[in-house]
Order: C-alpha cells, then sequence, then structure tokens
C-alpha cells in the first residue's frame, strides 16, 4: 500500500496560516477603500438614468425603478453639449498636439544640445510652470481684446471655410494661450525622460554626419513614443478641463464659442432649481472625451510609466 509523501501531502496548517485575521483584515480593507472611491461614481450614474421626483424619492446609490428610469437626461445633456464638444475638441487637440511637440523640441535642445546661457533658459522655463493663472488673466484679456484682436483678424478666413464658423476664430487665442503656458511643463517632463536616454545615441548620430534637426527626427522622435502618450494624456486632460482662460477670453456661456466647462455648471439649472439628473449625466457625457484619449493612448502611457520608474 503507498504512502503519501510530505510533499503530496495536503498541508492543512500552512492553508490555516495563509488565510490568517491579518491577510482578510487587508482585503476587507482594501474593499472598503475600493466601495469609498466608487461610491460617488456609483451615485452619479444612478442619479443620470432617474427623474427628477426619482431623485427626490429614492436614495442616491439605489438604481432607479421602472418608473423613475428615463433616458431623457442623456438626451437633453447630449443636445446642451452638441456644440461645446466640438468647441471643446477644436480648441484643445490642437493647443495639445502643439505644446507636446514644442515642449519635446525645447526640451531636446535643453538637454542633448550644448550651448552658452542654456541653465538661465532652463529656469525660465522652471519660472513658467510656477507662474498662477490669476496673475496673467488681466493682461491676457487686454492683450487679445485690444493689443491684438487675432479672433477679429482671423473672422472672415474661418467663415470661408465649409466646417468652422465666423464665431470659431475666437477660440484661437484661447488655444494659443495653451500652448504657450503648457510649453513649460512638457519640456520638463520630457527633459527628464531625454536625460535617462544613453548620450551615445547622439554622439554616434553626429558622427554618422547627422545635424541636430535630423538627430531629432530620425533618432529621438522613434523611442520617445511612449513619453508622447503620457505627456498627451496629460496635457489634453489640462486643457480640455481648464476654465479660467476660457471664461477670461470667452464672453460668456450663452456664446456659440463656449466650451463645455463653461456650459457644464448651467446645465439642468433653472428659476425652480438644479435638475441633477440632467446635471449628472452632463457631466458623464463630458468626460468621454477625456477617457477615449486615456484608451487611446493606453498602451504608450503605460510604456512611458515603465520607462521613468526604470530611468
Amino acid at each position: 500500500m503507498s504512502q503519501s509523501t510530505p510533499d503530496s501531502t495536503f498541508d492543512v496548517a500552512s492553508l490555516v496560516e495563509d488565510v490568517s485575521l491579518k491577510r482578510i483584515g487587508q482585503y476587507v480593507l482594501v474593499i472598503l477603500f475600493i466601495g469609498f472611491f466608487l461610491s460617488p461614481l456609483q451615485t452619479g450614474l444612478m442619479t443620470a438614468f432617474k427623474t427628477n421626483e426619482a431623485v427626490a424619492r429614492t436614495i442616491p446609490l439605489v438604481p432607479p425603478s421602472a418608473s423613475g428610469f428615463t433616458l431623457g437626461n442623456l438626451q437633453f445633456a447630449l443636445n446642451e453639449l452638441s456644440g461645446a464638444f466640438f468647441n471643446s475638441l477644436f480648441m484643445a487637440i490642437p493647443a495639445t498636439i502643439g505644446s507636446v511637440l514644442f515642449g519635446s523640441m525645447a526640451a531636446y535642445g535643453l538637454t542633448m544640445v550644448r550651448w552658452r546661457g542654456q541653465t538661465a533658459v532652463l529656469m525660465l522655463f522652471l519660472v513658467g510652470i510656477f507662474l498662477p493663472y490669476q496673475a496673467v488673466l488681466v493682461p491676457l484679456a487686454r492683450f487679445w481684446n485690444n493689443i491684438f484682436p487675432l479672433a477679429s483678424m482671423l473672422a472672415p478666413a474661418f467663415g470661408a471655410l465649409p466646417v468652422l464658423e465666423p464665431y470659431h476664430s475666437n477660440l484661437v487665442p484661447l488655444m494659443i494661450t495653451h500652448i504657450a503656458y503648457g510649453i513649460p511643463i512638457c519640456t520638463i517632463l520630457f527633459r527628464s525622460y531625454y536625460q535617462s536616454l544613453p548620450g551615445s545615441l547622439v554622439e554616434a548620430a553626429k558622427i554618422d554626419g547627422a545635424s541636430l534637426s535630423k538627430i531629432y527626427r530620425r533618432v529621438l522622435l522613434p523611442i520617445s513614443k511612449p513619453m508622447f502618450g503620457v505627456v498627451f494624456i496629460y496635457q489634453f486632460t489640462q486643457i480640455y478641463n481648464e476654465f479660467l482662460f476660457a471664461f477670461t477670453l470667452i464672453t460668456g456661456s450663452d456664446t456659440p464659442e463656449a466650451v463645455v466647462t463653461l456650459i457644464l455648471p448651467a446645465v439642468g439649472a433653472s428659476t425652480s432649481g438644479v435638475d441633477f439628473g440632467i446635471r449628472m449625466s452632463a457631466s458623464f457625457l463630458a468626460a468621454i472625451p477625456t477617457l477615449l484619449i486615456y484608451v487611446a493612448f493606453a498602451e504608450q502611457f503605460a510604456k512611458g510609466l515603465q520607462t521613468e520608474g526604470g530611468a
């Protein structure tokens, strides 16, 4: 008759030791934290599909009943935000691409190329990061409205384009402002990445006779895709969700060129109160572009974080 060896014996003692009270407590704590952080999302999602009467009668976390369920909130919010979605994307996508691309170029010049005054220029970029928005709002408004009214100059050209309207020219100063304000932080992020790269890459390209511009295009850009994903996600999120510059450079939320952040606070509001179902629906719809950007650049984002962590 065969005897069981110690390796094949079911070790009950080790199983009990693994499932200890300490580990159970850790799992319970993690579950509580997950529930705590997801409860606002659950509340908003349930509220988005409730009628105004159901919102007043039911607990926010509870799903709506058959009589209290509605898709009208989403339809109303989408109608309110449809034009603002186009305005925000028309402004945010070029501004993000411009700030990320110029930040990468500046970081290349401040990291891979040695020249006199490099440290002083780097300090200016650092100052630009910490310059508060509130300090430039009044000069910014006076510059774009009085000194250099770029929107008025571009309005006739925008009216001749098939998709755009003359009022879309009012978004160009906002776009340029975001590019200028985003370059410093993008430069510092790219600089930290370029500093982790071996200098032999650039030196080998110089020995082969490549110019500085060719080194950037042929050597650095192909290996910078992960970092471009990280910076693009960060910068698009900042620009798309920004409020102060939009509030300063666009005349109001009732104008046709208003972006999402200006219209969103007024959606669902009336003299009789706030329709929280419509407000939550608008909030979830407004978050969709940012979520799509995260999904589109998820792979590059993960690679960029791994590269930064290994540097």
